[in-house]
């Protein structure tokens, strides 16, 4: 496929958030992997990547080698300097991801599919421990692993077209890349029950009014929006953002008062930031904050 970052600028962060040295959109490109044969990476502006899942060929079916290049992928993401938030968006025309490759799973031995396994499942889990808030944008067919991948991210933004369901349970297998657990914490035990144990499909409608996804857009408006939403939680402050999606996953399945230190925690690692003075202080001189995080590392 050759090259397979491209920098796209028409999306990006207002100069005067710039801080420092300018950090371009070259800049946070270099931080990515450009060989990867069936995922793509593309900057938009200074601090938002897109992943693009892209084997349009078989919709975007999670075949071993996919999800090789989804480890590789979400592994240069987390370890990123500059990306502040992510997309996760389909180069398939009909689909965002059918979930697993079934045909490359019928000439598969057990021992096979064991194997295979160790690869699936870090590919799941590597888009769901981002450190930074991830995006998704969900158009036509997320079904499976690829709904999965969509309940992995931190917000779902679908089109009119958008199809979503768990039919694990109708090849004989139950939703292994995280659905049971993610979809149950959305929706809650009856709603996640109900489609799992039914294998049954929900349009965007429907999926927004179980709670299954965020916000719906007019066909074909996905991509563009969830941008839009990741490049506004961009402007803000990257150790603030980091901090509340560590407190609130991680306070999430605690009871309240360890929920609490865990939000107290995070709080104290911010609130002694160099990010933090220089919140209060552009709030102060009614200007745009330039954020001091955006020279260091963060994890």
């Amino acid at each position: 496929m050759g090259d397979m970052l491209s920098a796209a600028g028409a999306v990006g962060v207002p100069a005067d958030l710039r801080y420092g040295a300018v950090v371009t959109t070259d800049a946070l490109a270099a931080e990515l992997p450009r060989d990867l044969e069936n995922i793509t990476l593309r900057a938009h502006g200074e601090h938002v990547v897109e992943l693009v899942l892209d084997r349009p060929q078989a919709l975007n079916a999670v075949s071993t080698a996919m999800a090789r290049d989804l480890v590789a992928a979400t592994s240069a993401l987390a370890a990123s300097a500059r990306t502040r938030a992510v997309v996760v968006s389909s180069a398939a025309d009909r689909a965002f991801c059918v979930g697993a490759d079934l045909k490359e799973r019928n000439g598969l031995s057990d021992a096979d599919l064991a194997a295979q396994r160790l690869v699936t499942g870090p590919a799941y889990r590597g888009v769901l421990d981002l450190p930074m808030p991830v995006v998704a944008a969900v158009h036509g067919f997320a079904l499976g692993g690829g709904f999965e991948i969509a309940l992995s991210c931190d917000l779902v933004v679908a089109d009119e077209t958008a199809v979503v369901g768990l039919p694990e349970v109708s090849v004989g297998v139950i939703p292994g890349g995280g659905g049971t657990q993610l979809l149950t914490r959305r929706v809650g035990w009856s709603r996640a029950a109900d489609l799992i144990f039914t294998a049954r499909r929900l349009t965007a409608a429907e999926a927004l009014a179980h709670g299954c996804i965020d916000r719906v857009v007019p066909a074909g408006a996905a991509r563009d929006a969830a941008i839009e939403l990741a490049t506004t939680i961009a402007a803000n402050s990257p150790m603030g953002v980091r901090q509340a999606k560590r407190a609130m996953r991680l306070g999430l399945d605690v009871d309240l008062a360890t929920g609490l230190a865990v939000e107290d925690s995070a709080w104290r690692t911010t609130a002694f930031s160099p990010d933090r003075a220089e919140g209060v202080q552009a709030f102060n001189d009614r200007r745009s904050p330039r954020w001091p995080s955006d020279d260091q590392p963060l994890r």
